[in-house]
């Protein structure tokens, strides 16, 4: 049987595993559901989840989440679906004005906007990067489906503002964008271990804004442009126990994973 369509598209198209349409309380039962899978995944292995504890955290019984998903792995697949929508809104951004006014605040945006994407889905792209290395084509496809808009997209925009001469990325616009996101990604995934070594978040959305207006237009930023909180740290002889944006992860991932009563 074909994988059920996520919550976003049409409702008429989610079918339950035994082919019928569910109505909005069905569907709201559906979210619930993946919503209590996405909280799991926060703070537990994504295979040592189980039907049960979906089940529980949702407030309901595995028979239900079976009317909705064929096991775990099946759940997971939706929210991994998610992704691929999410980075339209990322696409967007990247086509946003580069002129010489606004390239700069185009650039912030465009790594601010990915840093907020890759944090609101962090544990279901753990999933996917983890299934990826280890050779799970389904889930290899979707993560190259999330980012392929994103890349494409960027693409075009550097070919456009580089014209015949190139990118200072390089001479194919596709390998520069391709080069950007890649580290877009790096970045946001290994954000609390850079954090860890007194890497501020601001300063590391500052570089990667300045390689990637850098990379687009050509042009240096704007004298005095600078990511608020991103100034020049004190030097560091080791790692930084319990930085801002680490102590608010952690704190967040110990309230997501209190069971619901």
């Amino acid at each position: 049987m074909p994988p059920a369509e996520h919550a976003d598209d049409d409702p008429e198209l989610i079918a339950t595993t035994d082919g019928r349409v569910p109505g909005r309380r069905g569907l709201a039962t559906r979210q619930r559901l993946l919503e209590c899978t996405a909280e799991l995944l926060v703070a537990t292995p994504w295979r040592s989840i189980k039907v049960i504890d979906i089940a529980r955290q949702a407030g309901t019984s595995p028979a239900t989440f079976y009317q909705y998903f064929e096991n775990v792995e099946a759940a997971i697949t939706v929210l991994a679906e998610e992704l691929v929508d999410g980075a339209g809104v990322l696409a967007g951004l990247v086509d946003g004005d580069w002129s010489e006014g606004a390239s700069w605040g185009t650039a912030v945006a465009v790594v601010e906007g990915f840093m907020d994407y890759w944090e609101r889905n962090r544990a279901v792209f753990r999933v996917v990067e983890l299934t990826t290395v280890e050779g799970d084509l389904r889930f290899q496809g979707l993560r190259v489906r999330a980012l392929n808009a994103v890349t494409v997209t960027l693409a075009r925009v550097i070919a456009n503002q580089s014209g015949t001469s190139g990118s200072p990325a390089g001479s194919d616009p596709m390998a520069a964008a391709g080069t950007l996101i890649a580290m877009l990604a790096q970045v946001a995934g290994h954000r609390y271990g850079f954090e860890f070594w007194g890497i501020r978040t601001a300063s590391l959305v500052d570089s990667q804004a300045r390689l990637l207006h850098w990379s687009v237009t050509g042009r240096p930023v704007p004298e005095g442009a600078r990511v608020p909180g991103s100034e020049s740290p004190a030097p560091r002889t080791g790692p930084v126990v319990g930085g801002g944006a680490a102590s608010a992860r952690t704190a967040s991932t110990s309230a997501k994973a209190r069971p619901h009563r």
